[in-house]
């Protein structure tokens, strides 16, 4: 009978740091690829930028293009220089913080900051996913260890079969049935999210109320259904069965053993969940008309505004990358095993 053993690659150097500093090495390794990730997600935009058909400062001036006013905005954004150039200088205002000038701004004459125009919708979307998260992770590890402890029972259907139920749903349908019962039928809340500018999302709670319904409806029944199957996966496992056999209680299992052991794949649905809002808060701030930065990318696509497309862009692609590495470094300080694991 042979045995296999799992042989460290590397220079002896590395596979001793790996060993001594397993934790600061996935960082770093992490890391790494996450700068990798967003310089080809920057290539990717700048690239977008590009294909528009036509000059792109004729596409966004419209009927209003003159040879002046071309000559004028091509320099604004730079379309004079060669293409390395242009997405070194794109890179390089992002990583200083120069977010450049609305283009739909500049055409009509005017200097506006991106900075100025995406503050307040960033703001807004924080919010409105920053709520969604806080209860996200309480429903989903309230239904998915309830549909593992009773596997196979009626609770563990009726949680399963609505969370497939809902899951199978896209945001604009969820928040469309939402309006119909909420204000059409039951006139209880506003169909239409308003914050009148200079206000915050927290002086008009009723307009969170539908937006954070809609997220959590589709992202907990994605949730819920990982953590089902992580506690009954868990439940299997022979420290459990002896923890039951030497009378601990139920409750104190649990907590103590099942919970704690199918915290890895909550984290990682919590993770997946915050990137599904980067798709989804566009599609749910649209249906809702909520000031947030979703609302305010289709609006700049509507008019062309690349600049303010790109810098959101690159916004929402730090967020996603930024999520990954997080996720992965919470889930290896939960799981001591992974520490071990090169």
């Amino acid at each position: 009978m042979s045995t296999s053993v799992a042989v460290p690659t590397g220079s002896p150097r590395r596979v001793a740091l790996r060993r001594r500093h397993p934790v600061m090495t996935f960082v770093i390794r992490r890391v790494l690829a996450g700068v990798a990730t967003l310089i080809v997600a920057t290539m990717l935009i700048f690239a977008s930028m590009q294909i528009l058909p036509g000059d792109v400062a004729s596409v966004v001036l419209g009927r209003n293009a003159t040879p002046a006013r071309t000559a004028a905005l091509r320099a604004d954004l730079h379309l004079n220089q060669p293409l390395p150039a242009r997405y070194l200088t794109f890179v390089g205002d992002l990583v200083s913080g120069n977010l450049g000038n609305s283009s739909a701004a500049l055409a009509q004459g005017r200097t506006l900051p991106v900075s100025q125009v995406i503050g307040v919708p960033l703001r807004n979307s924080v919010v409105l996913a920053g709520i969604t998260i806080v209860l996200y992770v309480p429903l989903c590890l309230l239904l998915g260890t309830t549909a593992g402890l009773f596997a196979g029972r009626k609770p563990d259907h009726a949680i399963s079969l609505t969370a497939l139920s809902l899951g199978a749903m896209p945001e604009f349908l969820v928040g469309t049935v939402l309006i119909v019962i909420f204000f059409t039928k039951l006139n209880l809340l506003p169909p239409v999210s308003q914050i009148a500018p200079g206000d915050t999302p927290f002086t008009h709670p009723n307009a969170l109320v539908l937006p954070v319904c809609t997220l959590l409806a589709v992202s907990v029944a994605f949730g819920s259904r990982l953590v089902r199957a992580s506690v009954v996966e868990v439940l299997r496992e022979d420290y459990v069965a002896m923890a039951r056999l030497n009378g601990q209680p139920r409750r104190r299992v649990i907590l103590r053993y099942t919970l704690r052991n199918a915290l890895g794949p909550g984290i990682q649905a919590l993770a997946q969940t915050v990137q599904y809002l980067i798709g989804g808060i566009i599609v749910t701030e649209n249906v809702f008309n909520y000031p947030g930065i979703g609302n305010k990318l289709v609006q700049a696509v509507s008019v062309r505004d690349v600049q303010v497309i790109a810098v959101i862009s690159a916004i929402l692609a730090a967020i996603y990358v930024a999520t990954n590495i997080l996720a992965d470094l919470a889930v290896m300080l939960a799981v001591p095993k992974l520490r071990t694991q090169s």
